[in-house]
């Protein structure tokens, strides 16, 4: 039997999850349960995890609640999941996902056994209740049955006692039967106001008389601050009731009332006279796919609710694809108008004091006001060192020249993002590398055999990485008409730079269909999915970029895929070759350059060569900035030539300018596709062919010398020549 191989899960987030880290200072309890000052005060902000696909956003809420939930109250809600509206769909006039999610975590909280036992929901339940007369073809027994659904919800039924807080002693114990017995011989109309008269008179007869002025009172706390009951809590449940039925934007304030009562329910479990003796540190609610609808609109709630004034003690975290936390949190306002949420970095920072602003008008303070984002850290250069070598097989020498270009290529085709290094770092376990290897080859490598326990067992990396970073994780805005076709039109897009660019390959591979994405929409789509940008190229985000590309080149024999779309690019901007640039600030200085890059990757070289060497006299500077956009581009599969035809290995015809400059060509791409090592052998090369050219007899040849000192630099040091956004990030470990 194969031993399955482990998984470090708390692999980048150590800082965080330590004894004294983050999370334990949020939660006051360390994972062993020792006590931490508390981080925040009253004023506690949401924390929102932000970072794209593969982040590893809902693996590090899974090792929270593994690692508190047994010192510290703390469960953990899949807000993507479709669970809560498959429950609430047998009965939609007295549920919904937001009321079923909420149910799941009082359940859940009901079900406490540590420091302080179960917690109990009485505030929840009385909503609950209120709503059940929403059931369809309401009778006594459907209302009651519906409210019997949370009867466990404000009492303590394993552990004998009655519910916490000595004025709801009894108060709620066999409701839905007291309920029952009230409406009995009534004809039930959910929005009728004698049957909501009669449900709230039940509810408030299951009072002890000698407790009652408390408890009503406590409800006039609660259900008295509803929209519009003026103090009344028959009032604001009789209107949260109306509200629910009404659907739309009133549903969605009825069920973020609800929201609070929970967390009102939960802060009654840390007051009173013994509660600091019975509980510990603060309950907390993970939200993972905060993303969804579901998500938005609980953290909508509680972030409305502590903007007004409502302050409690539950730490409530979810996730955010997009790095600003999401739009719902601007209101509508755009970037320059309202100051930025507060920022965490987990790599060498600390949180800061304070996320709310000293605005005294903070009712008009966007939702961003109360939020603390946490930017979820890429890996080190160690850290993916260390994950790749605790897979390589042993046979395997570790200071080997296939171990250090196995390395090289996790850290470039991940970029340090933390599930593709787990899944890079595992094919690569059994992968050997020869040393002139495009990083791409990687991908084509197989995880572990099939029966090892892993669904993705026995396919080919690059296959489950685009699996699960994009079909398992599409743009929660897409149209359903656009899923089928998601992952072909990002594939064609991967040898795009800009959205005139994208543009013409998504008129192409749309054509036919009546509903078409365009470029913009497809930018948008990629920023809400948490894909960084880049300027000069459309997919921002160069791992991504290259398993694209690596699908692209295989989707047809021979790469005829890969060679059709940069043929139509060539095409089209060939057509535009006597404009004078590309409107609105293109990728490229010019449209010349933009058609000689997609002419160079698709069987154009010699033309490319005969371009440059034609328009290099009397315009070195100009000429060195169009040949580094020109060369900036990916390479495609099968034998690759360029390092024989730098060295000039290869023969090439024609006089000792074009000669030079073809080989200069081919360094420089080798230099800018990014995907294998150049180091001092190729600077050298690199700077050998630009003092070459200095030394021949052409108008400004002697302003090269300067260019290939500061090429040859960077050439050495691995960065590229000519930088963008993407580029950049390759060595940025934050």
């Amino acid at each position: 039997m194969p031993v399955r191989e482990s998984v470090c899960e708390d692999l980048g987030f150590e800082k965080l999850l330590e004894e004294d880290g983050f999370f334990a200072h949020l939660l006051g309890r360390s994972p062993s349960g020792a006590g931490r000052e508390l981080l925040y005060g009253p004023d506690l902000p949401v924390v929102l995890l932000t970072g794209g696909p593969g982040m590893g956003k809902g693996r590090l809420l899974r090792v929270v609640r593994d690692r508190f939930a047994p010192k510290v109250p703390v469960i953990l809600l899949d807000c993507g999941s479709p669970v809560y509206a498959d429950r609430a769909g047998p009965e939609p006039g007295a549920r919904s996902a937001a009321t079923e999610a909420l149910v799941e975590a009082a359940r859940r909280l009901c079900m406490w056994q540590g420091t302080g036992g179960p917690f109990v929901f009485p505030r929840l339940f009385t909503g609950l209740a209120v709503i059940a007369t929403g059931v369809a073809n309401a009778t006594p027994t459907t209302v009651a049955t519906e409210i019997a659904r949370y009867e466990e919800l404000p009492q303590r039924r394993r552990f004998g006692g009655l519910a916490t807080g000595e004025f709801w002693k009894g108060v709620f114990l066999g409701a839905g039967r007291n309920l029952l017995t009230t409406l009995s011989g009534q004809v039930l109309d959910p929005l009728a106001a004698s049957v909501s008269t009669a449900l709230l008179d039940a509810v408030f007869a299951n009072l002890a008389p000698s407790l009652a002025p408390r408890g009503r009172a406590e409800l006039a706390r609660t259900y008295g601050a509803y929209p519009g009951a003026v103090g009344n809590p028959k009032n604001g449940l009789y209107d949260l009731a109306e509200d629910f039925q009404a659907g739309g934007e009133q549903r969605k304030l009825a069920e973020s009332f609800l929201f609070r009562a929970l967390r009102e329910d939960l802060e009654a479990g840390y007051t009173g006279a013994s509660a600091w003796l019975r509980r510990v540190g603060r309950p907390g609610l993970l939200l993972d796919h905060a993303e969804s609808p579901l998500g938005e609109q609980l953290l909508s709630g509680v972030l409305t609710d502590r903007r007004g004034g409502q302050r409690d003690r539950v730490v409530i975290v979810g996730t955010a694809r997009r790095a600003d936390g999401g739009a719902f949190l601007y209101e509508g306002l755009s970037s320059q108008e309202v100051l930025p949420p507060a920022v965490f970095r987990p790599v060498g920072g600390v949180p800061p004091e304070s996320s709310r602003s000293p605005d005294p008008d903070e009712g008009r303070a966007p939702l961003a006001d109360g939020v603390l984002l946490l930017r979820m850290p890429l890996l080190t250069d160690d850290q993916m060192r260390e994950e790749t070598q605790r897979r390589h097989r042993r046979t395997e020498p570790e200071g080997s020249a296939s171990r250090r270009r196995v390395d090289a290529a996790v850290a470039r085709l991940s970029g340090g993002r933390p599930h593709t290094v787990i899944r890079l770092a595992a094919a690569a376990g059994a992968f050997r590398m020869p040393t002139d290897a495009n990083d791409r080859d990687i991908l084509d490598a197989t995880l572990r055999r099939p029966g090892d326990g892993d669904a993705a067992a026995g396919r080919t990396v690059v296959d489950v990485l685009l699996r699960e970073l994009i079909l398992d994780q599409l743009p929660v805005k897409l149209p359903i008409e656009h899923h089928d076709q998601w992952l072909d039109l990002l594939i064609h897009l991967s040898v795009a730079h800009d959205e005139e660019c994208a543009d013409v390959l998504l008129r192409h591979h749309q054509a036919g269909r009546v509903h078409r994405l365009a470029a913009h929409e497809v930018s948008q789509l990629l920023t809400d999915t948490g894909w960084p940008s880049c300027e000069r190229h459309f997919i921002g985000d160069f791992g991504l970029r290259q398993q694209l590309v690596h699908r692209l080149y295989g989707l047809r024999p021979d790469g005829a895929a890969w060679y059709a779309d940069h043929h139509l690019l060539r095409d089209h901007y060939a057509v535009r070759t006597g404009d004078e640039g590309v409107p609105g600030g293109g990728a490229f200085r010019s449209v010349l350059a933009h058609r000689m890059n997609h002419h160079l990757v698709s069987g154009g070289v010699d033309d490319v060569v005969r371009h440059l060497a034609a328009t290099l006299p009397g315009r070195p500077q100009e000429w060195c900035a169009e040949l580094l956009e020109i060369a900036q581009a990916p390479y495609p599969g099968g034998a690759d030539t360029r390092r024989k035809r730098a060295t000039g290995e290869v023969t090439v015809d024609g006089p000792a300018l074009r000669r030079t400059v073809d080989q200069l060509l081919h360094a420089v791409w080798l230099c800018e596709e990014r995907t294998r090592p150049t180091g001092k052998e190729t600077a050298g090369t690199l700077a050998q062919l630009l003092k070459d050219l200095s030394k021949m007899d052409f108008d400004g040849a002697g302003q090269l010398g300067r260019t290939a000192t500061h090429w040859r630099e960077l050439a050495e040091n691995e960065r590229p020549l000519l930088r963008c956004a993407c580029t950049d990030r390759l060595g940025r470990r934050s």
